[in-house]
């Protein structure tokens, strides 16, 4: 394992990697962002489904740099919206939207439905590639209901809106080691780690 310590996690999105970075201190891994690379070419995400777009990013990644490159793909299936915004979830409101605009547009969406039918999950899909290896999948998923209104300052996306009833509190109002035992990205982290090993 110890030629795999390093890995490049296929995304520049800080929030992202201060979480995949948590997650993997009892590893002994770290995870650098693309920001740390120059020339990375922009990965297209037009794989309809969170698989696709992660694997793409894992392999594209991986190939132009030759190292490790873990790709994620996550986002926000609401039911009543029959899966939506799912892969669109980061640009539900629009390419250049702010989480705010985005959970905003779902919030506006679901003012007419009641709250048990705002049942909904987070979901990740994790792609790690290493050269010349074959890709490991993970998927892991967060269960629970779009509030109707946001609360909380932490993490980013859907977790000011998205409420845990067995926790009683959005996923913004729980500290960084509450999210990282529950998350949809930590679950998925835990089966990538389970094969690994």
């Amino acid at each position: 394992m110890s030629d795999r310590k390093k890995v490049v996690l296929a995304t520049r999105n800080q929030g992202k990697v201060k979480e995949f970075n948590r997650l993997f201190a009892d590893y002994g891994w770290e995870g650098t962002s693309l920001a740390q690379y120059e020339g990375v070419p922009e990965v297209v995400e037009d794989g309809d489904t969170f698989e696709a777009n992660a694997l793409k990013k894992a392999i594209e990644i991986s190939t132009y740099l030759q190292l490790p490159a873990l790709g994620d793909d996550s986002g926000l299936e609401v039911d009543a919206l029959d899966g939506r915004p799912g892969v669109y979830s980061a640009r539900y409101a629009g390419e250049e939207a702010t989480d705010e605009q985005n959970w905003r547009k779902l919030l506006h969406e679901l003012e007419d439905v009641p709250m048990e039918q705002r049942t909904a999950r987070f979901r990740c899909t994790l792609a790690l590639v290493v050269p010349g290896e074959e890709p490991i999948i993970a998927t892991g998923a967060c269960e629970g209901l779009i509030a109707r209104e946001p609360k909380g300052t932490n993490g980013f996306g859907y977790d000011p809106v998205f409420y845990i009833p067995e926790l009683e509190k959005r996923m913004a109002e729980l500290l960084p080691e509450e999210k990282n035992q529950i998350s949809h990205r930590a679950k998925a982290m835990q089966k990538l780690l389970e094969v690994l090993k």
